[in-house]
């Protein structure tokens, strides 16, 4: 087991909803529930903490559908800004009230109304339209009484945000008086956060995602919603890449300092591996959204010609997103409906992966590769294109065929040798269970445990 430091620790997202936001949201559930299994406030793991603006009776569903599904044990342990912003006799809640100053709405701006349990309005919020800063926007976030008056504003989300955290940290600290951990998993909040200069608080701020843009290579011209981000890399206490590669491209572009450190999500062993021969022949599968950046489309015009050389092949296509009817058209134009099937969300993805020969990845580009991660786990040999991040971290020790970025030949020849060679797929499969080992919960918590130890060791670099 992992020996975290004996602190509280928590675990901050912007929003946590069942179906959004593709792998981040189960990455960071995921996380929290190996913390626990680590040992954490006793098996408790990190609170989860969310500051999306949507309902109680919203966030009340979300927390039943995470149960439902495994990914979290007691409901009260996620919590949400919204949901503790109103006090018991109706209005503002204390820590709001004693965040605000004096002030009014800006009128330049439209407002959405966030109303307590009793109905009134407890915050109006600005709504910043059009703006991809909208959350370092320090227009005034009204804070209101019971009687609908103004009981002060707060300069902007990020005040708004520290405030609750302050309030969260207290809470915990009342209860023993120990460091407070705060892994953010979301890159905005963490643009927010690192102006919160408590003593007391480390920020381990983990990334979910690449920083590029096309073409996706070392130098490639950084993600524009990245480049603020990087002026304040060096104020976390520390920050969490999933792969090697990542890390060692951002510190050779950057020269940034050792609190950069890998720590993947983890992904546990599967109860039982499905051997290749008992799993479906020429069955090939696909997990992800349906999104332009996963290049499904690439994948069907490749099966196209892998049905001419292998007849009885099909691909199953798992997942929903905006790209559905246009790769529909897509299968409907190429004649292979009988062949490449769109089959929505599967619940239960351990159970497809346990069935299919091969699975299938022609993203151009990815932070970790969770569902990669999982057909490892489950024994499926990979055929993925070789692009940042994830892949070829993976699969350095094999378990699936590595093909250069779009190149749909190689990715149609290594498909009809992986679906023809059996002998090629039992090997692969043997080595993509021993890849697997490599993030798996003990060896990923085994990071965050030293990089946590690490960072309680020295002062905040924020204070």
């Amino acid at each position: 087991m992992s020996e975290f430091p004996d602190a509280w620790y928590v675990s901050l997202s912007s929003r946590l909803i069942p179906g959004l936001d593709g792998g981040y949201t189960i990455a960071a559930l995921q996380r929290a529930r190996h913390m626990a299994d680590a040992g954490v406030d006793g098996g408790q793991g990190p609170v989860l903490l969310t500051v999306d603006p949507g309902t109680r009776s919203d966030h009340d569903a979300h927390r039943a559908e995470f149960a439902r599904r495994g990914l979290l044990d007691d409901p009260a342990r996620l919590r949400n800004l919204f949901d503790e912003a109103s006090g018991p006799a109706g209005g503002a809640a204390q820590w709001l009230r004693a965040a605000a100053h004096p002030g009014e709405a800006d009128p330049a701006l439209a407002y959405r109304v966030v109303a307590g349990a009793d109905g009134t309005a407890v915050l109006e919020l600005p709504v910043v339209a059009g703006d991809p800063d909208w959350h370092i926007s320090t227009a005034p976030v009204v804070v209101r009484e019971r009687d609908g008056s103004i009981a002060g504003v707060i300069d902007g989300f990020g005040a708004l945000y520290r405030a609750w955290l302050t309030h969260v940290a207290a809470g915990l600290r009342a209860a023993a008086d120990k460091p407070v951990v705060v892994v953010c998993e979301s890159r905005q909040l963490g643009e927010l956060l690192v102006g919160w200069d408590d003593p007391g608080v480390r920020l381990v701020h983990g990334i979910h995602t690449i920083h590029l843009e096309p073409p996706f290579d070392a130098d490639a011209p950084l993600n524009p919603l990245w480049s603020r981000w990087f002026t304040l890399a060096e104020r976390f206490d520390a920050v969490l890449w999933l792969t090697a590669s990542q890390r060692d491209d951002v510190q050779a572009r950057f020269g940034l300092s050792d609190v950069h450190v890998v720590a993947p999500h983890g992904v546990a062993a599967a109860a039982s591996v499905v051997p290749p021969a008992q799993r479906e022949v020429g069955r090939v599968v696909m997990l992800g959204r349906l999104a332009p950046g996963k290049r499904v489309d690439s994948a069907i015009r490749a099966f196209a010609r892998v049905v001419a050389a292998v007849p009885h092949a099909r691909l199953d296509v798992y997942g929903e997103g905006a790209e559905r009817e246009r790769l529909q058209r897509v299968i409907d134009d190429l004649g292979l409906t009988a062949h490449v099937v769109l089959r929505g969300v599967t619940e239960d993805p351990g159970r497809v992966l346990d069935e299919a020969s091969v699975y299938l990845q022609t993203s151009a580009f990815e932070g970790q590769g969770l569902a990669l991660t999982e057909a490892l786990v489950h024994g499926c040999p990979a055929v993925v294109y070789d692009v940042r991040y994830g892949p070829r971290d993976l699969l350095a020790s094999g378990g699936g065929i590595l093909v250069p970025d779009g190149d749909e030949d190689a990715l149609v020849d290594a498909l009809v040798r992986m679906l023809t060679d059996a002998a090629l797929r039992e090997r692969l499969a043997a080595e993509a269970v021993a890849s697997s080992r490599a993030v798996d919960p003990a060896h990923a918590m085994a990071a965050l445990a030293a990089a946590v130890t690490d960072v309680l060791a020295r002062p905040s670099r924020r204070a």
